[in-house]
């Protein structure tokens, strides 16, 4: 144990365990004293005692964050950089918050492990007047909290400046639920506000002629496209125009949204597939045309449902071209069910070999099994099976 040898001394010490630490990645004492007023050996002292206490402080967050909040080792650390908990008070009473409204230890470990600093918050005050407020909105506590653990900020911006003037921004044109999609798919924009980029962009739109319900629909399901930067939103409005599309037609929509960030890489991607299957440059830019959106898919999806509609079925490329929403329908749904039965029925010679590709994708499912499944049972009773998937091909 440190003798403290004069009353100098002591009066050093007494302040350093009395003194605050700094928040967030500088860990300085507050209020320490000037060196000059001290000996070289009380300096020394202070600093030795100093290290000891922020070394001790800082081995009880990283212990708190593994133990209580469920985050790595290497976590732990990285969080312990951003908040220094003096006690577990503050942090328990969070944590107790988050728990009793639903947030699972999972949801809990990722918003700690992503904003550290909300352990350091008042739930009261800071915390219970957002979730309030987002629980308002038409969406469930489950998909508010898989969101929150998305996107942990959300918990940390103002309400009155941030969050709820854009609220009531997307209020002035989204219905409730609506909006409520919005939160669920692309939060960012109660971070970033509607300000500095979606109301100019929403503005460019109007000019260029797109009516009130399509911005509505793009504000809705591509809110990211309205979100970046003007001068980059204005170049994308010139290609789509450029690409033949009507900014007064729903399609200019969805090919603004297939343009964009990552989709436009998705999008490049599956040109050079289809490519491989014999596709021109002007086949895919008209089925892009016809269905922007039918052309963000993986490229393992693409291949597989380019194969059962060319090699298994015996649809020229060209003929796909014509369809292309065939490409966008879910394999296991939808496209393999309907080949099947039309497989059946051309094998028995029961309908035309030259049935088009628009036959079989573009009737609902009712109107589907009344043409090509419900007609034809009493010659293969087996059909419907086949739709269902509970009958092979070859056993029919």
């Amino acid at each position: 144990m440190i003798q403290l040898r004069n009353l100098k001394t002591f009066r050093l010490v007494h302040s350093i365990f009395s003194c605050t630490f700094a928040s967030k990645t500088n860990r300085v004492l507050v209020g320490d004293p000037k060196p000059s007023h001290f000996s070289l050996q009380s300096q020394l002292l202070c600093r030795h005692i100093s290290s000891e206490i922020s070394e001790h402080q800082h081995n009880f967050t990283v212990t708190y964050l593994i133990n209580t909040c469920g985050l790595s080792p290497e976590g732990a650390i990285l969080a312990s950089k951003w908040v220094e908990l003096q006690s577990s008070e503050r942090a328990d009473s969070v944590l107790e918050f988050l728990r009793n409204y639903g947030a699972s230890q999972t949801q809990i470990s990722k918003l700690i492990r992503s904003r550290p600093t909300l352990l350091s918050t008042n739930p009261e005050k800071t915390l219970l007047p957002k979730l309030e407020f987002f629980s308002s909105l038409e969406i469930s506590n489950v998909d508010l909290l898989k969101t929150l653990a998305f996107n942990p900020h959300l918990l940390l911006v103002s309400l009155r400046n941030r969050i709820l003037p854009t609220y009531n921004f997307l209020r002035s044109m989204l219905s409730e639920k609506n909006v409520g999609v919005v939160f669920k798919h692309n939060s960012g924009i109660f971070l970033q506000g509607h300000c500095k980029h979606v109301v100019p962009n929403i503005g460019l739109l109007r000019e260029s002629g797109m009516p009130q319900p399509c911005i509505s629909f793009l504000l809705t399901r591509g809110t990211r496209v309205l979100m970046v930067n003007p001068e980059k939103f204005g170049q994308l409005v010139s290609e789509v125009k450029e690409m033949g599309f009507n900014l007064e037609k729903s399609t200019s929509v969805n090919a603004l949204r297939a343009l964009c960030g990552q989709n436009k890489l998705v999008l490049n991607r599956s040109r050079e597939v289809l490519k491989t299957w014999g596709w021109s440059e002007d086949d895919f830019l008209s089925a892009f045309r016809k269905n922007p959106w039918c052309m963000i898919i993986s490229e393992k999806k693409l291949m597989q449902a380019m194969d059962l509609l060319v090699n298994k079925m015996g649809w020229s490329s060209g003929m796909i071209a014509k369809y292309p929403v065939a490409l966008g329908l879910s394999l296991e749904r939808r496209l393999i069910p309907r080949c099947s039965v039309v497989k059946v029925l051309l094998l028995k010679g029961l309908i035309n070999e030259n049935l088009n590709l628009g036959s079989l994708v573009k009737p609902a499912e009712k109107q589907f099994l009344e043409i090509f499944v419900n007609r034809y049972l009493g010659e293969v009773p087996e059909l419907l099976s086949v739709y269902q998937g509970k009958v092979d091909i070859q056993d029919v």
